[in-house]
């Protein structure tokens, strides 16, 4: 009877190996499609970030402008999915860098067959370039045209994010940009702190402030008077499906099936919940009251501030900057709010703009390749690495500054003299709902005046 089972069990596992010799699966087949499978399910995660931005946006805003907010987020990725897709992708990882040169477009022209991990490759920075855009839409929230937010985000994925991604991340596939290529050390973006967050924050600020403040928003005095968002429970969900969907943002950037992924998952999730402790903390103190709004973006700042560093630093350095980033993102608000007196709903340059070059410049200090096992010596300030990376990054983050806000504040200033950016009064006390789009949100629900 012993001899029958060892038998059968032989047989069992004898049976998909002759299978596998037969069909001539290799190892390197098997891990290029859990690779490919890996990197599409992430980038699946990505995209559904499109929602949490959404609800983000519209629960910190006012009722009156939710589709108005809805519908930028859905048109800025299907727009951008196109020209990025025709255009944008070529100038971010094609050899030449050039419009439509034939090496562009994964190296093998525009329409060419590439290979099954490509097709792959392109849906996941797709939906990088769409997180890009729609950072925007928050910060211009209830007074934005909506031609003119559309046009906004051609020249976004078309242009602005794929030349500095190219920068910073064109060695991925065929390109190598001067971030890469031209230091001791290569700049340090693993997930898109700077290339990602920081250009969509950065726009963002060029365009609130070309844009001006909402009706109501300062004084006679100056003083900022609080607008509040109509449905803060919308904005919670919001920060869970973007909290959720950064395990596909940082995790998924590794393109690779391997043992890294949960490691970098643990340091992104210990730093969005440092950030969220310490953003609670601090308002605690300031405002008297544990602030539901700060803390929930005291989470997105510990993601947006981890995710250049994600795979380079250890658990307790993630915490670290998670914890920095929840004390910068409540000063940030209020200084932006209250000192430059830059109308931005939902925190948006704070959040994306600041804690994005602050975790950028964390990478300079707490990376810790030799503690993770990932190289024999590491690069950070704090791990014996000298200062030679915390000044490659200070460069990586002045430069997506000057690129992203001096070519924002040009391309918002253009289509403020052109098509127009602002509303009128008239349809902004109204509501962007019913003079841009017609309809409500909440219709019947009479739970805000549109008149």
């Amino acid at each position: 009877m012993k001899k029958l089972k060892i038998l059968l069990l032989m047989m069992l596992f004898a049976t998909p190996l002759l299978a596998e010799e037969a069909s001539g699966i290799t190892a390197e087949t098997v891990q290029k499609n859990l690779d490919i499978v890996w990197t599409a399910v992430a980038a699946f995660l990505v995209f559904f970030m499109q929602a949490g931005f959404a609800m983000v946006e519209a629960g910190f805003t006012r009722a009156k402008n939710a589709v108005n907010i809805l519908m930028k987020n859905l048109m800025d990725f299907s727009i951008g999915t196109i020209v990025f897709f025709v255009l944008g992708f070529g100038l971010m990882f094609g050899a030449t860098n050039g419009l439509f040169g034939t090496t562009n477009f994964m190296g093998k022209g525009l329409f060419s067959a590439p290979d099954d991990f490509n097709y792959t490759f392109v849906i996941f920075q797709t939906v990088f370039a769409g997180t890009a855009a729609t950072i925007v839409s928050g910060a211009m929230a209830g007074r934005t045209k909506f031609k003119a937010y559309i046009t906004y985000s051609v020249f976004i994925c078309a242009l602005i994010y794929p030349i500095f991604g190219s920068w910073a991340w064109g060695g991925l596939l065929n390109g190598g940009g001067w971030l890469e290529t031209k230091f001791s050390l290569p700049f340090c973006d693993f997930a898109g702190s700077t290339v990602v967050h920081s250009i969509g924050g950065w726009l963002a600020l060029a365009g609130a402030l070309i844009l001006g403040p909402r009706i109501g928003k300062y004084g006679p005095d100056g003083k900022p008077r609080a607008i509040l968002g109509h449905n803060v429970t919308l904005a919670g969900l919001g920060v869970f499906i973007l909290w959720f969907g950064w395990f596909g943002f940082n995790p998924g950037s590794t393109t690779v099936g391997s043992g890294d992924i949960g490691r970098i998952a643990v340091t992104t999730n210990l730093s969005a919940a440092a950030g969220a402790i310490i953003a609670m903390v601090v308002a605690w103190i300031i405002f008297k009251k544990p602030d539901a709004s700060m803390t929930l973006n005291g989470a997105l700042a510990g993601l947006v501030a981890i995710t250049a560093g994600c795979a380079t630093v250890t658990p307790v350095g993630a915490m670290i900057i998670g914890a920095l980033a929840g004390v910068v993102v409540v000063f940030s608000i209020v200084f932006i709010d209250t000192v430059l007196k830059i109308d931005d709903p939902v925190g948006a340059v704070s959040v994306h703009g600041v804690c994005g070059a602050l975790g950028t410049l964390c990478c300079g200090l707490f990376n810790a390749e030799a503690a993770i096992g990932t190289a024999d010596s590491s690069t950070g300030l704090f791990y014996g690495g000298g200062m030679t990376l915390f000044g490659i990054q200070s460069i990586g983050v002045v430069s997506c500054f000057a690129w992203a806000f001096g070519l924002g504040f040009i391309l918002f200033w253009l289509i403020n003299k052109t098509v127009g950016l602002r509303v009128t009064a008239e349809e902004e006390l109204r509501g962007l709902d019913i003079s841009e789009h017609g309809m409500e949100a909440y219709n019947g629900f009479q739970i805000f005046t549109n008149q």
